[in-house]
């Protein structure tokens, strides 16, 4: 796409950013819940202003805590299963929801006032060239987070148990 910066850009790098970006996760799985998905339950920031992106809330178990923890994702739906993105904005690590569903894969994905029960796991290699190109579709940012990181972005398929 045009015009889109080629490298991540320093200032979301930020220790400021940062705690923005938790606080604001936090704020809008408290509204998503408080409000069962009518207030939080699309995202109209960078590609999706236009083109409004749908939200679950992704609760999976802290590896180090053992406590339940939520982020609230853009998803996908393919059939019965839930599709995710361990984009984290295109930074040189995953995200430590990701983290925590590969310890722990049984996770529930909240989508406005319904609970799915699911199996997380990792796409493999071909799961995600067939899902890469749905998911920029649904939200072009996502390129340009691929772009701005060494590492491949995991796509996480829940399904199920």
């Amino acid at each position: 796409m045009a015009g889109l910066p080629k490298e991540r850009p320093g200032q979301l790098d930020s220790p400021v950013v940062q705690k923005l970006m938790k606080l604001g996760s936090r704020l809008n799985t408290g509204i998503y819940r408080a409000s069962g998905g009518r207030i939080g339950s699309t995202w109209r920031v960078g590609s999706a202003f236009h083109k409004p992106t749908p939200v679950c809330l992704l609760t999976t178990i802290g590896r180090k805590s053992g406590e339940p923890r939520t982020a609230p994702l853009l998803y996908l739906r393919r059939g019965d299963d839930f599709i995710v993105v361990a984009s984290q904005g295109g930074l040189p690590r995953n995200p430590a929801w990701y983290l925590n569903l590969q310890a722990t894969p049984e996770v529930v994905i909240e989508v406005g006032r319904e609970r799915h029960e699911l199996l997380a796991r990792t796409a493999d290699d071909a799961e995600r060239a067939e899902l890469w190109p749905k998911l920029v579709e649904m939200y072009a940012d996502f390129e340009n987070y691929d772009s701005w990181t060494d590492r491949t972005i995991p796509v996480v398929i829940c399904s199920p148990r």
